[in-house]
């Protein structure tokens, strides 16, 4: 933990702990709250304005065993694999690095299974605006579906 770079070691942890965005907050703790949540959600925004802070927020408000209104308890086992990165049931995808529609297909098969141990399944697509045109298509199709 002592190598981690700023950005990750002070990294919010919870809703309360962000900064700048309480629109977003406010939109997502009440589709927490009221256990609406939508199958897909875009952030968008100049780097460094917590898109991708936000969206591992979201999926452990959305999976956490113990929540504490909309806040994730960060102690029970979901918080605890979404934080050290270990959950099989959240993936991240670099789509700067893995931008091709094969990626986007090995995605789709991904999303045809049933979560493992979490209550959702949560895949955060970063960088997305860098997807080819055939893996943005795909990715749009699989969206609307």
């Amino acid at each position: 933990m002592a190598n981690l770079v700023l950005y990750r070691k002070y990294r919010p942890q919870t809703f309360s702990e962000i900064v700048g965005q309480e629109h977003i907050v406010k939109t997502l703790t009440n589709a927490i709250l009221s256990g609406m949540i939508s199958h897909a959600y875009l952030f968008s925004g100049p780097r460094g304005t917590g898109k991708t802070t936000i969206a591992r927020l979201l999926a452990k408000g959305v999976n956490c065993e113990k929540l504490k209104g909309f806040e994730p308890c960060n102690k029970c086992p979901s918080c605890l694999e979404i934080v050290q990165g270990r959950s099989i049931d959240l993936m991240e995808i670099d789509a700067a690095s893995h931008r091709g529609i094969d990626d986007i297909r090995e995605l789709r098969d991904g999303i045809r299974f049933a979560p493992n141990k979490l209550k959702y399944k949560v895949f955060i697509i970063d960088e997305c605006h860098q997807l080819s045109k055939d893996a943005a298509n795909a990715l749009l199709k699989t969206l609307e579906e």
